[in-house]
């Protein structure tokens, strides 16, 4: 520990906060409850800093007011006013979505803010002259706060009673604690280690130090999500297409053909209530806010719903030590007896010393953790009395006690307790110490203390070697990254050399390959280390930015993990962000997911669910686009065709509930640990595009048998109905594979429940019974549909799979090139 005088406080016009009226209150009593009142209505208070979900309404209204709902609105109305209301049932599916989605909307919300009320930090304020616990965000300006071991502190403060140690790693990285005295400043985003003390708010809100911070990191960042970016485009062509399709088939048909103006509309209207994909976008919504819940119920705190895809797609992991591979606690790993003494003889000294000294610093602590249980440690304490105590101070650098008929015992860094007589000692400490160890001294005299300063004769017992406590579940977790081949990187603040020990004894590939960031002075020594190293040392919050941004750059989807201000910055550039909720505020403020138990292994969970979550979606959204690019596709088809086009919105309707609307649903929460493989959009059009050909083809193929047989419109029609379903569930059929109980109950359920339809309630969906000419169309139809899907499915998955690879993103491309050189 290093003991560091900070500048005392300045005078109180160059403290001034905008300018107000300061108080300078009694220590002992704090402000009056008018003097808070009144910093509160001057909004001199630390204002809000928590996360604000959307609100009920806003998740509402984004369900109802969209594109496609408006659009589907307009249709249904237009059917309404031409006297077809049973074409107007698609709007069942449209109220549906809407329930649905604004029901698992507003659970997620209501979920993700009892997690951020439970996780939200308290300060212990004095106010006329009583203790309160009160949020963070009422924290005022002169307010006067209680400081303990463990508290974060939450505003910035000047010290005005008592003395403490503080640990300022989350500001600055260096774990070492900074002695704090009457008169010295206390840094938001730092921590007490030890000691107890009284501090008088300075700055609060976006005034303090560690909101300065992270204000760097307030920029809005882009969303993060190659599903919603993938369906983005869809929506955005489809939107800009359907309206002049529409138009031009309504002309066709009502001035060209002749036809009534009630068939007009309603064709129309089946044309492009087909185009319309108006279940895909609620889905996905639908499944992440299922996530949101679900990592809910294991302590994960989503704040960005599109997190758990990106955190499934990630390639490299970037590791902040302290907190996520380390507990931020320390252990004792051995202890070294020398010459003339034993294990047993310093145990039972540190165990008289444990018991006697009230020390609470982490290797304090660690030592006394460590030690025998607490009825061995009573038995010794009560033939060891302590006649004098000295406590622990990083002037002092050690800490004891004198035993009366037992001589003098203390423990601490050895330089300052035998001074120049540590000498033939501090090779064998230094070994240590370069294996990422600290290295206490236990030491004892015959004499008591002279003033608090050590006696003569100090007579060295042994050493103490203590290090970072590394997570249990930490091994593990990096075994489950390395094993999905994603890079790790550790980076801290502390020394390189102690975290690259760390980082092996945690079971870390490469830890081998380390670097002082102090040496990295350019942006090409950066782009360069980040390729060449696993581990960093000495990094700064502005290098912890340039090494996500440079790895980012190189072509990587990069997550950051971390706890401390210090972390905000990477946080907040990295394409997924994780805190640990034990961090600081705007550590989990700017973080996609909280982990509101600290626990680092909880992230393959989040892994896994996102992998359910992209692999289901992929499957269901193909669903969805076959039935948008085949309605496309004859939409165009029949502008030039002269033929009426064969659909009623009622029939789209129950072609897209039995092959669409509920097998999407139900297969997009079935549990999927498959591991990524390629583009999304990719993957949903290779699974698409077959049955969307096979689909329009039947059409053609229909046309072109309808004269010959002379099938009626509304034969044609039924005819249309019925292959268009046979395609589909040939579709749901591949997707579904390989089949479980739920896969194939649903599929044949499905496929019974449209035969069903077909026989029971024909009249409802417009559909007539089969006929001979029909039954002789049919069969040809069905064999040319199979044929025609095989061929598809293998032109896609052998021909048009193969020449999308040239046209990845270039960060694919980068990743092949790397793997090419390795």
């Amino acid at each position: 520990m290093k003991h560091k005088k900070t500048p005392p406080k300045a005078a109180p016009g160059e403290q001034s906060t905008r300018g107000a009226k300061r108080f300078y209150p009694d220590p002992g009593e704090g402000l009056s409850p008018q003097q808070v009142a009144e910093r509160m209505k001057e909004g001199l208070h630390n204002g809000d800093s928590g996360v604000r979900s959307k609100s009920e309404g806003q998740i509402i209204r984004e369900n109802v007011f969209t594109f496609f709902n408006l659009l589907n609105f307009a249709l249904a109305l237009a059917v309404l006013l031409v006297g077809s209301p049973q074409n107007a049932l698609f709007m069942g599916v449209i109220v549906s979505n809407i329930v649905i989605g604004s029901f698992q909307g507003i659970k997620a919300k209501r979920t993700i803010d009892k997690l951020s009320l439970i996780s939200a930090p308290k300060a212990v304020a004095l106010r006329g002259g009583q203790r309160y616990n009160v949020r963070v965000e009422d924290v005022v300006l002169d307010d006067v706060l209680i400081f303990g071991a463990g508290n974060q502190i939450c505003a910035d403060a000047v010290v005005v009673g008592g003395e403490c140690e503080v640990n300022e790693s989350l500001l600055t990285g260096e774990s070492d604690p900074v002695v704090k005295q009457p008169g010295d400043p206390l840094l938001s985003g730092s921590f007490v280690v030890s000691g107890t003390c009284s501090a008088q708010v300075e700055r609060v809100g976006a005034e303090s130090y560690a909101n300065k911070i992270a204000g760097d990191a307030s920029y809005m960042k882009k969303r993060s999500s190659e599903i919603m970016d993938s369906i983005d485009l869809i929506v955005k062509i489809i939107g800009f297409a359907i309206l002049p399709v529409g138009g031009v088939l309504f002309w066709k048909q009502f001035f060209v053909l002749g036809d009534t103006l009630k068939n007009s509309v309603v064709s129309t209207v089946a044309a492009m209530v087909g185009m319309i994909p108006e279940g895909l976008v609620l889905l996905i919504s639908l499944a992440f806010a299922v996530s949101v819940i679900k990592l809910s119920a294991r302590k994960t705190l989503v704040q960005d719903m599109y997190c758990v895809e990106t955190l499934a797609r990630v390639d490299t992991l970037c590791l902040d030590k302290t907190g996520t591979i380390t507990e931020g606690t320390m252990q004792v790993d051995d202890i070294v007896p020398f010459e003339g003494f034993s294990e047993g003889q310093m145990k039972e000294a540190l165990t008289a010393l444990v018991n006697t000294l009230t020390d609470s610093n982490p290797t304090f602590m660690a030592i006394k953790d460590w030690l025998p249980s607490s009825s061995q440690s009573e038995l010794l304490s009560t033939s060891w009395k302590a006649a004098e105590t000295v406590p622990f101070s990083s002037a002092r650098k050690w800490s004891g006690a004198y035993f009366s008929g037992r001589g003098c015992y203390v423990m601490g860094a050895g330089e300052f307790i035998l001074g120049d007589s540590f000498a033939p000692y501090k090779p064998r400490a230094e070994s240590y110490s370069r294996n990422g160890q600290r290295v206490l001294l236990l030491a004892r005299a015959g004499m008591s203390f002279a003033d608090k300063a050590l006696p003569e004769g100090m007579k060295a017992m042994g050493l103490v070697l203590i290090s970072d406590k590394i997570r249990k579940e930490a091994p593990r977790t990096l075994r489950f990254f390395a094993d999905q081949g994603v890079d790790l990187k550790v980076i801290s603040g502390d020394n390189a050399v102690t975290v690259a020990n760390i980082a092996r004894k945690a079971g870390l590939d490469n830890a081998d390959k380390y670097v002082d960031a102090t040496t990295l002075h350019s942006d090409e020594d950066v782009k360069r280390a980040v390729k060449e190293y696993a581990v960093f040392g000495r990094v700064t919050p502005q290098q912890k930015l340039a090494f996500v941004k440079a790895l980012k750059e190189d072509g990587h989807t990069v997550a950051m993990t971390g706890d401390g201000v210090n972390d905000v910055l990477a946080l907040k550039e990295a394409d997924c962000s994780v805190a640990m909720a034990s961090g600081s505020d705007a550590a989990r403020t700017v973080s996609n997911l909280v982990l509101l138990d600290s626990n680092f292994a909880s992230m393959p969970v989040v892994v896994q669910e996102g992998r359910r979550s992209i692999n289901n979606l992929q499957r269901s959204s193909s669903l969805f686009l076959v039935k948008t690019i085949f309605s496309a596709l004859i939409g165009v088809l029949f502008i030039f065709i002269n033929y009426s086009y064969p659909f009623q919105p009622i029939q789209q309707t129950l072609i897209s509930s039995l092959t669409i609307g509920v097998p999407s649903f139900i297969l997009a929460l079935e549990p999927n640990n498959d591991r990524l493989r390629g583009k999304f959009i990719n993957n949903v059009i290779r699974m698409c595009i077959p049955a969307a050909l096979t689909m329009t083809a039947n059409i053609v193929a229909l046309c072109a048998l309808a004269g010959p047989l002379g099938l009626s419109p509304e034969e044609a029609s039924t005819m249309a109905v019925i292959m268009t379903a046979m395609t589909g569930f040939i579709m749901l059929f591949k997707v579904s594979a390989p089949f479980n109980a739920l896969r194939g109950t649903l599929f044949f359920g499905l496929l019974t429940a449209f035969i069903l339809a077909y026989t029971f309630l024909g009249g409802l969906f417009q559909l007539a019974d089969l006929t001979l000419p029909m039954l002789i169309a049919l069969m040809p139809l069905m064999i040319f549909a199979i044929v025609f899907m095989l061929a598809m499915l293998h032109l896609v998955d052998h021909v048009i799979a193969n020449s999308l690879s040239p046209v990845y993103p270039y960060k694919v491309r980068a990743r092949m090139k790397r793997r090419k050189r390795q």
